[in-house]
């Protein structure tokens, strides 16, 4: 599966001057900041700001079309509806940070 990830993450027209100079790939941001989970809605925001991350970005339509998304473990435990997601207003910001 990871081969399968990495495959679709190589793509060269991704890949900006700045990337090739650092020898990045296109799957990791550059920036990275520690963030403590302070509670239980904390961890719910910043679990529904991952899942619905691939919609933000343009890479699926709904946040269950993303193959690699945990989210597909949270429909089988019914902890949210297999439709989570599908009718959210693009509103960015508004999870996890």
């Amino acid at each position: 599966m990871s081969l399968v990830c990495s495959a679709n993450y190589r793509k060269p027209a991704w890949l900006t001057a700045s990337k090739k100079k650092h020898r990045e790939s296109t799957l990791w941001q550059r920036r990275y900041w520690e963030h403590r989970i302070r509670s239980e809605t904390d961890f719910a925001r910043h679990v529904d700001y991952i899942h619905y991350n691939p919609v933000r970005h343009g890479l699926c339509v709904r946040p269950r079309d993303w193959p690699h998304s945990t989210l597909h473990r949270y429909i089988e435990a019914g902890t949210v509806p297999a439709d989570w997601g599908a009718n959210m207003p693009r509103v960015d910001g508004e999870f996890g940070e």
